[in-house]
């Protein structure tokens, strides 16, 4: 059964921390529970995204860049 990681609060979603590094994970890359899958941006203020559970990254639900909400599912994990 797939899990999801969500956005704890409304702002901007990013796969990397800044425009020159690379990802934090891909889909497909296995992570631990507390690694760092993104951040959010809100009012120039970086919150990271943590996975909860061990597991594999399913897929991206949300793009790179993309405004999202509190609550919303930002990726899916197996």
């Amino acid at each position: 059964m797939a899990k999801t990681v969500k956005a704890q609060m409304p702002g901007t979603f990013y796969r990397r921390p800044d425009p020159e590094s690379d990802t934090y994970v891909e889909e497909g890359e296995k992570v631990s529970a507390g690694d760092t899958v993104g951040l959010i941006e809100v009012m120039k203020s970086f919150h990271e995204v943590k996975a909860e559970e061990e597991g594999t990254i399913a897929r991206f639900l949300v793009e790179n860049e993309e405004a999202v909400d509190a609550g919303q599912d930002l990726l899916e994990m197996e």
